[in-house]
This record gives C-alpha cells, structure tokens and sequence, in this order.
C-alpha cells in the first residue's frame, strides 16, 4: 500500500477522530496533516506495523496530547459556529444535548477526554486504547470510569440548575 493509497481510504477517518478530539474543524485538519506528515516521514515503519491505521492513529493521539500539554498562550478559541459542524445540523432538542455534551467533554481532562472518544466514537476496546495512548488496560480503565463519573456529576448538577 502506497501513503496516497493508505490518506486515500483512512484520511477522513483520521479527520473525524481529530475533530471529535479537538471540537475545532481547523485544529483538527492541522492535527490529521501533523499526524500524516509524521507517517510519511515514517512510512517503512507504519507499513510493516501489523496494523496501519492503528499506528498511525496512535500518531494521532499522541500529537493531541502533545499540543494539549503545551498550553498555546497566544492563540485563543473561536466559537464553534454551525458551519463548523461535522455533521449536519438537526433541529431541537438534538443540538442541545449534543451541545451539552461538547461543553461537559471540555471540562475533562485531555487524557480522559480521549479515552472517553476513543471508547465511545472509535468504538475501540481497552487494550486498542490502551495502545494506542501508551499506557496499560487498567489505566485506560480507571481514567474512563472516572470520566464517567465526573461528567454524570456535572449532568445532575446541570439538570438541578434547569429545574
């Protein structure tokens, strides 16, 4: 498989990952092309990895990280406007709850934020999570759960203020 093969049939995935874990189309169009220009600088280790997509999303998250630690001072956050979105606008209740969601997955932890998007939009099991964050099952297992709690903790709190 050439690199125009592998972006040609992995290139919008590695996209949607991005921008699920960024929540900003244009930092995750930066992170995929980062990612991508490190694979192919790379390309002779990510084809003989047993699993490429796999690899070369571990790239991926682990450029996220990287760019989460550094803490950029002099660029500050636009609103997400709805030409931003990936998906396609749906009326009402949909785009609140969704919304909500963005907001209480902002509130994490970088490394519990992509654990929880790893698990959840990936749809990837502990151990491939595990690989590709780096750490072990039980970390990846342990960061979820807490996630988990914390956003069930801001959703009641959220709810209790509604009412």
């Amino acid at each position: 498989m050439t690199f125009e093969e592998f972006v040609a049939r992995h290139g919008a995935d590695l996209l949607r990952l991005a921008f699920v874990l960024t929540r900003d189309r244009h930092l995750a169009e930066d992170l995929t092309q980062t990612a991508l220009a490190d694979a192919y600088r790379h390309w002779r280790r990510v084809v003989a990895a047993t699993d490429p997509p796999a690899y070369v999303r571990r790239m991926l998250v682990n450029a996220h990280l990287s760019w989460r630690r550094r803490r950029w001072t002099r660029e500050y956050p636009v609103e997400v406007t709805e030409t931003d979105l990936v998906s396609p606008v749906e009326p009402g209740d949909a785009i609140a709850s969704r919304d909500a969601l963005r907001e209480l997955l902002a509130g994490l932890a970088p490394r519990a934020r992509t654990v929880l998007v790893l698990r959840y939009y990936a749809d990837l099991d502990d151990a491939a999570i595990a690989a590709a964050m780096g750490v072990t099952e039980s970390a990846v297992r342990a960061t979820a759960s807490r996630a988990l709690a914390l956003l069930r903790t801001a959703a009641e709190t959220e709810v209790k203020e509604i009412r």
